[in-house]
């Protein structure tokens, strides 16, 4: 008996010492309470309390219209790579790495960056619009999740590399909506369930980036602001992308996110895997506006200086 404690005894201080010094969200606060959550990721990453951290709440009444944003031109998103997609759950997220590199620039951007990879966040997949889940929020509402796909400047080897230099990464960002199924991630969504574990992994085949994506023709608005990655390192000098346009998906297509955990049997599911909203610290968020529809904030105090402006 006093063996059977004492291995369980050193099981569980395998199992503290394991999470001490690790980041986690605070979904995971309960199982391993020794592990830093989004306040203390600083105690794992010093950039973590820097400035230019993300993500953050974008209020459309104070972002500055900038006409310099044209439409970004997307190079290879439109092809299908021979070679398969890396499924993984990361112990984070799922993450899809990239067989090929496709390539974004204009917009603004100084220059073309390569696609390395896609994950997303999410809140809890069973109350999708209760519970939302997307890092950013739009004056202050927030999706059910969020579309991350992370691109590194073109010239740069990996992301070590392109993380030496200011605006070394480029992420787009596309929200989540539930709607209408979208049957062009019926592929992906049905992998997770060989996935539920961190650590482990599978294949899929590759799809045209663009095919997750809304069209490219209702990409042209879009926020833009300079941050961080969303989890340690938090490494800033990524130029954020936010799209106006959501992707849709389905409640029950947002419901197989359901079998994720965050590590192996019995572990706590994945979910609320987000970051909260970030100081902007005096950031300016700019808006492309390459529409003529204006968000409804621009367009009430549009109303309003015309209506004083008569009297």
């Amino acid at each position: 008996m006093e063996l059977l404690l004492l291995a369980l005894l050193c099981l569980h201080i395998l199992k503290t010492e394991a999470v001490v010094g690790h980041w986690c969200y605070r979904s995971q606060k309960c199982e391993q309470p020794q592990c830093e959550d989004p306040p203390q990721w600083h105690q794992v990453s010093a950039a973590c309390r820097g400035n230019r951290q993300s993500p953050v709440n974008i209020v459309t009444r104070n972002v500055l219209h900038d006409r310099s944003l044209q439409p970004l031109t997307f190079e290879g998103y439109h092809e299908k790579d021979s070679a398969q997609w890396a499924l993984e759950n990361n112990g984070h997220t799922v993450k899809v790495a990239l067989s090929t590199s496709p390539k974004v620039g204009g917009g603004g951007l100084k220059g073309k960056y390569k696609a390395v990879e896609f994950h997303l966040h999410w809140g809890v997949p069973g109350e999708p619009q209760n519970i939302p889940g997307s890092e950013h929020s739009i004056d202050g509402e927030k999706y059910p999740m969020e579309l991350h796909i992370v691109h590194i400047r073109e010239d740069a080897a990996d992301m070590t590399e392109a993380k030496k230099t200011p605006g070394g990464l480029a992420v787009l960002a596309f929200f989540v909506k539930a709607d209408e199924e979208n049957k062009n991630y019926t592929t992906l969504l049905s992998e997770l369930e060989n996935i539920k574990y961190k650590g482990q992994s599978a294949q899929v085949d590759a799809l045209p980036l663009s095919s997750l994506l809304p069209p490219e023709k209702e990409l042209g608005r879009y926020y833009r602001y300079e941050g961080s990655l969303t989890s340690p390192d938090c490494y800033e000098g990524v130029i954020w992308t936010v799209f106006e346009k959501p992707v849709e998906l389905s409640l029950p297509q947002l419901a197989q996110f359901a079998a994720l955990h965050f590590d192996g049997k019995n572990s706590t599911p994945m979910r609320e895997n987000f970051r909260p909203a970030q100081p902007l610290n005096g950031r300016r968020v700019l808006w492309s506006g390459a529409s003529i529809t204006l968000p409804v904030a621009k367009l009430l105090l549009l109303a309003l200086t015309c209506t004083l402006s008569s009297l």
